[in-house]
């Protein structure tokens, strides 16, 4: 009741809540995503049993936890339009924060709490403790190791859904959903495998009793959300007069898909526009290779040319021409149908959200990881493509920006690039020496498999790294892509 007129509030008794959800790994994607969704849904009658509390499980969440207690939960969601126009909302559905350093024994209690029905992740990809070489649980990671040991003192988002659940078990309490919102495939798939996994070398009953009741749904999660700026919180400040330590901003344009599997009751939200389906696969293939191998193909190219952001890479005509002649001739082919979706008209959304001014997503943090996105999200349609006879060229080209961008690691201006990769040096080596072998980069087997082995695409992906060095602007290859 203190905020201004002119800021949007909850129209709920917060005090009135339950708290349904527990959200693992507070961030800003999961504020501006789930948790928007949730503020939407306890408006509604009979929905107060969904709030949410969030556990984060590492110290550096410490500053999560710090904010969210001093604003009683509370932040602004700045909504940022293509007009320059900006829509201010308080969101109230975070209810409680924990954070698991602080006291492990009270995570494992809100999570082993019968109110708590759905435990949710955003954990990001490097949190499932996935063996890349092999696909298989990372047993050695030392934290398992302490857990397995130590089963009273969980450390990994695991240790603490195990424990959690076991005590479920023990005490006759139905068991939570567990539901993962990160931008990985399958994720829900993934979640079960490597609990399992784990759960199987804690106690062989748990993991049978986990398998047979805990339903994990694949989710499809879309909303491009930037890191918070300075300017965000003075204009929350200036505009409202409010102080906000941790606005959110965020585009306007937000999307779920969530496959309808709840071993314990869900909340309504198909109310406020959440898409529930049998199978998530034909919409998360969808994104994965249009907008999240949109955003490869002109983060890479931006980065070598220079750009600082996605929309100033799309203000270009010759970036967006070439991001629409991908979109259009070598990933929407590849998809199948998509029920309920116009795919032509979601490309649109694709190259207009990207040049949306008032994000300023930087190029950075998208070419950031490359060597975790672009075998998901790039190589797949390059591979379908050479299987069936299609265009490679705009793909090969992108792989060729990512070898110079690992390879000199600044622009063609010359200006350093702040490349964030857990691969980074091992990228580096290999493009190094592709003045020595021209394939040097995508023969690294742990990224591109065996594609250099592929006669047509070595001999594209020869021909546009050749020209590429050889160019002083990128943007002399992509209009020759054509």
């Amino acid at each position: 009741p203190t905020l201004p007129d002119g800021l949007a509030v909850p129209p709920y008794d917060r005090s009135a809540l339950l708290t349904g959800i527990v959200h693992i790994g507070v961030g800003n994607f999961h504020r501006a995503h789930q948790a928007v969704y949730v503020d939407r849904l306890l408006a509604e009658p009979g929905a107060s049993d969904w709030a949410i509390c969030g556990l984060g499980l590492r110290q550096g969440d410490a500053r999560m936890r710090d904010v969210l207690a001093a604003q009683d939960g509370l932040y602004t969601l700045l909504t940022k339009h293509p007009d320059g126009s900006t829509d201010g909302a308080v969101v109230g559905s975070i209810t409680d924060y924990l954070l698991a350093t602080d006291d492990a024994e009270a995570a494992v209690a809100r999570l082993a709490h019968p109110d708590t029905r759905i435990v949710s992740l955003t954990i990001t990809e490097g949190g499932y403790n996935v063996v890349e070489a092999t696909g298989a649980f990372d047993v050695d990671n030392p934290d398992v190791q302490h857990e397995l040991a130590h089963p009273d003192q969980p450390r990994t988002v695991y240790g603490f859904l195990a424990a959690a659940l076991q005590r479920r078990r023990d005490a006759g309490i139905r068991p939570f959903t567990v539901m993962s919102c990160d931008n990985v495939q399958h994720n829900g798939d993934l979640v079960r495998r490597m609990l399992l996994s784990f759960a199987a070398l804690r106690d062989d009953g748990l993991a049978a009793w986990i398998e047979r009741e805990v339903t994990f749904p694949n989710t499809m999660v879309d909303r491009i959300t930037p890191v918070t700026d300075p300017a965000d919180v003075r204009y929350v400040e200036d505009e409202y007069g409010v102080r906000d330590a941790w606005p959110v901003p965020c585009e306007p344009f937000l999307q779920w898909i969530v496959e309808d599997e709840f071993c314990n009751g869900r909340p309504a939200l198909e109310t406020v526009g959440v898409t529930f389906v049998p199978d998530v696969s034909p919409y998360e293939a969808m994104k994965l290779r249009l907008l999240n191998a949109g955003h490869s193909v002109v983060g890479l190219l931006g980065a070598v040319h220079g750009y600082d952001t996605i929309d100033a890479c799309v203000g270009d005509p010759v970036f967006a021409a070439f991001l629409r002649r991908f979109l259009d001739v070598e990933a929407a082919p590849r998809l199948g149908a998509v029920a309920g979706v116009d795919v032509d008209a979601y490309t649109d959304s694709v190259v207009r959200r990207f040049g949306n001014p008032a994000i300023r997503d930087s190029v950075a943090r998208i070419c950031s990881f490359s060597s975790d996105k672009l075998p998901k999200f790039l190589l797949p349609t390059l591979r379908a493509n050479l299987a069936s006879g299609g265009s490679i060229d705009h793909a090969t080209l992108v792989v060729a920006a990512w070898c110079y961008y690992s390879d000199k690691q600044a622009s063609k201006a010359g200006e350093p690039l702040d490349i964030q990769d857990p691969m980074r040096d091992e990228l580096h080596r290999a493009a190094s020496r592709t003045g020595d072998d021209v394939l040097a980069f995508v023969r690294q087997e742990a990224v591109f498999e065996d594609l250099a082995q592929s006669e047509a695409f070595a001999e594209r992906y020869a021909t546009w790294v050749r020209r590429l060095y050889a160019a002083s602007d990128v943007r002399e290859c992509m209009a020759a892509v054509g």
